[in-house]
């Protein structure tokens, strides 16, 4: 009885371990059937560029010099070292702090581990990881969920990793990817971060730190907590000690010298022209890299931001705050700078506004655009213009446009008006050409900040009531420094541009870049002083806005185009800063700059220009008996005037080429007028004007109130004051010749209101 039921409880016994047996090859199954699901390949490459995509690209000069930092894409893109360029001491240092075996495990260090496990259940917790240098790049290539499964499959992968990829590769990878605080990926971008030093610049102890660092990024960062990181360095000092990779002096150096922090600045300050590219420029398959290489000259974007800031601090006092400076090289139509002053004061208003793309009224310097447009309709440098007092009706009043100077200096050439920016001579070109004409070629060359119609703008578009942007000024100017050419600015190396459109004729070009360079022609309102007047010939046009909020200078000479605008963002007033005195400055000391190591050439004359000897006041061809003081002038063959006939004015006879019809300027339709109180009735009195087209002077002119003759005067006359009278009004002149009985022109009838 007693062996039976030994027998049974042997039986069971051996059913038991039978099932036993049978659960753990059931277990063994699943464990290897789930690793065998769970584990992943590896990759095909441990390059990662194109392996996840760009959040955001880093942004290059064309020297590849960075102009941007950013951390926030999934690896490091941008700051990837091969091994041979990595210190090797910094290389065998971090191996002894993270994976001493590296170089004798095949992916798991499984005496390590072994250890680690003993450690940690003696203790109680989790001290020690063991984790291999594989395993930690297996960790960032496949992340997953610290636990024990993610170790076990860890280890399978690791073992794969190092039987597609060499030591070198995977050790490769890792310093250039492995993780510290601040987002940074890599030795180097964490040798930047900490000490901004390259790599080969390090001292011991600062390798050493990096390679601490490692295992716990967060709780040992020195920007966090700079006190904890000594213990775990003193400790891998003896270590490295012991292993004869330190002398006895290199050991106590690193145990009484600092770690000092620095910051890491970007050698070339370029924020605005980044957020542009970052706006402007979509990613493509061109960019799976992350990396833009741009037009901008790192080398002369600091020279010119140290230039426009001095200029700044010198102008703060006449409050004047921000600036902006565009370099253009116009032969390429590249662009080699893109400054925003106040940039280096986060305080100052408007800091953070990009002033290069910010509309502003950019005053006269559209005015060449103007006369380009004048010289295409018949017009030629020798056109005369009055200079005279101008009022123009605006809305339901009259506007008196003035020069700057409030100096009138009578008939001009068109050279003069233009070379000394006169306003009354602009409004009377526009007057010709016309505001809608003039506002279409505007928007041919690129100034889509003009947003409003023709009406809006009005005759005040030739003194640049509207508003564009530097940028688009500089783009403008670019057209006249390539015989005419319009082509988009460019911002980025190796992209198609699309062709060329003509704007302006090479002859009419020429022109203007000789007008605009002409130290002569510019000495009535700016003097033959040598500021606009530059070393190497320059064309240059400087513009101030109404109440000096805006000063301009612009100009171009053979090889690069500059825009300088200085003022203030939150719209505040300079005190007395015009183009002439605070821009032009900037432009002189920035063409300085890039002119030094560039041949100097003179500007691009067309060979179809012709050159005649004028008479300097009327524009007449002299002829060789001719008394009046002379002067060579260009002229687009065809244009140049025959001898003894007037040149071409923007006084001509009625009905004649490029007249301007007879009509009232004074009152405009719609006109109100408003008596004051203060003065008796009967001393009141409004002037009426008449329009400047020449007539004989055997004419004369009836002036009619509401259809009856109230004076006459000789044609020569063109204002007469008329008695204030409150009500409605019609208002006419007609011209009368002696040997007509009928009026030869009746001017068109004019409604306006005295109350």
């Amino acid at each position: 009885m007693k062996d039976l039921t030994t027998f049974l409880k042997l039986s069971n016994l051996s059913k038991l371990i039978k099932w036993i047996l049978f659960g753990f090859l059931v277990a063994s199954g699943l464990l290897v059937w789930q690793t065998a699901r769970d584990l992943l390949p590896p990759p095909n490459s441990l390059s990662v560029i194109g392996q996840s995509p760009v959040r955001k690209m880093q942004i290059l000069d064309r020297q590849a010099v960075p102009l941007t930092m950013t951390y926030q894409n999934d690896w490091n893109l941008y700051d990837i070292v091969p091994l041979h360029e990595i210190p090797v001491l910094l290389q065998k240092i971090l191996v002894v702090a993270e994976d001493k075996h590296f170089f004798e495990h095949g992916g798991v260090d499984w005496l390590a581990r072994g250890a680690a496990l003993f450690q940690n259940v003696k203790l109680g917790r989790q001290v020690r990881g063991a984790s291999t240098i594989t395993e930690q790049v297996v960790r960032l290539l496949h992340p997953r969920p610290r636990n024990l499964w993610s170790r076990w499959l860890e280890g399978f992968e690791a073992v794969d990793l190092e039987k597609y990829f060499s030591k070198a590769e995977i050790l490769e990878f890792y310093l250039n990817q492995v993780p510290y605080a601040g987002q940074r990926r890599g030795l180097v971008q964490a040798a930047r971060y900490y000490f901004d030093r390259d790599l080969d610049t390090l001292n011991l102890k600062e390798m050493m730190a990096l390679a601490v660092m490692v295992r716990a990024p967060s709780r040992l960062s020195l920007r966090q907590n700079p006190v904890a990181i000594e213990a775990p360095i003193q400790f891998l000092a003896a270590r490295l000690l012991s292993l004869g990779m330190l002398t006895e002096e290199d050991y106590q150096t690193v145990l009484t010298s600092s770690l000092v922090l620095r910051d890491n600045d970007l050698p070339v300050k370029a924020t605005h022209f980044a957020q542009y590219l970052y706006a402007s420029t979509p990613m493509s398959p061109s960019l799976i890299s992350g990396k833009l290489l741009t037009t901008l000259d790192g080398q002369l974007q600091r020279t010119v931001q140290d230039i426009l800031d001095r200029r700044l601090q010198d102008l703060q006092r006449k409050g004047v705050n921000n600036g902006a400076v565009l370099v253009v090289d116009h032969e390429t139509n590249e662009v080699l700078a893109w400054v925003n002053g106040g940039s280096k004061s986060a305080t100052r208003p408007g800091s953070q506004i990009d002033a290069i793309l910010t509309p502003r009224q950019p005053g006269s310097t559209l005015k060449p655009f103007l006369y380009a447009l004048a010289l295409e309709k018949g017009w030629t440098p020798a056109t005369v213009i009055d200079d005279a007092p101008l009022m123009m009706p605006v809305g339901t009043g009259l506007h008196n446009y003035r020069n700057y100077s409030r100096h009138y200096y009578g008939p001009l050439r068109l050279r003069q008006a233009l070379a000394n920016s006169l306003n009354t001579p602009a409004v009377r070109t526009i007057q010709w050409v016309g505001p809608g004409q003039f506002l279409q070629r505007l928007h041919q060359l690129g100034m889509s900040s003009l947003t409003a119609d023709t009406e809006f703008y009005g005759e005040g578009l030739a003194l640049g009531n509207g508003a564009v942007t530097l940028f688009e000024l500089v783009q403008a100017y670019t057209v006249l420094a390539q015989q005419g050419w319009f082509r988009p600015l460019q911002v980025l190396k190796s992209v198609p541009t699309p062709p060329p459109r003509r704007i302006f004729s090479q002859t009419i070009t020429s022109l203007i870049a000789d007008i605009l360079s002409d130290a002569e022609a510019r000495s009535l309102e700016f003097g033959r002083g040598a500021l606009l007047k530059l070393p190497v010939q320059t064309a240059v046009k400087t513009g101030t806005s109404t109440d000096y909020r805006d000063a301009w200078a612009v100009g171009f000479n053979h090889h690069y185009t500059v825009g300088v605008w200085l003022g203030n963002l939150d719209q505040q007033s300079m005190t007395s800063i015009s183009g002439a005195s605070g821009a032009a400055l900037v432009l002189r000391a920035v063409f300085a700059e890039v002119n030094r190591f560039t041949d100097s050439r003179r500007l691009y004359l067309s060979p179809e220009l012709v050159k005649v000897t004028i008479c300097r006041d009327t524009g007449s061809r002299a002829e060789a008996q001719s008394t009046c003081p002379t002067q060579p002038e260009w002229f687009i063959a065809g244009t140049e005037p025959e001898p003894a006939t007037v040149a071409m004015s923007a006084k001509v006879s009625e009905g004649g080429e490029g007249a301007l019809p007879l009509r009232l300027k004074q009152p405009s339709e719609g006109l109100q007028l408003a008596m004051d109180p203060r003065i008796p009735d009967d001393h009141e009195a409004f002037a009426w004007v008449l329009s400047e087209t020449v007539l004989p002077e055997s004419y004369s002119l009836r002036w009619l109130v509401d259809g009856k003759v109230v004076a006459t005067t000789p044609s020569t006359v063109r204002q007469w004051l008329w008695p204030l009278t409150r009500g409605t009004h019609l208002a006419q002149v007609q011209v009368w010749s002696t040997e007509s009985a009928q009026p030869l022109i009746m001017t068109p009838a004019v409604t306006f209101y005295v109350k």
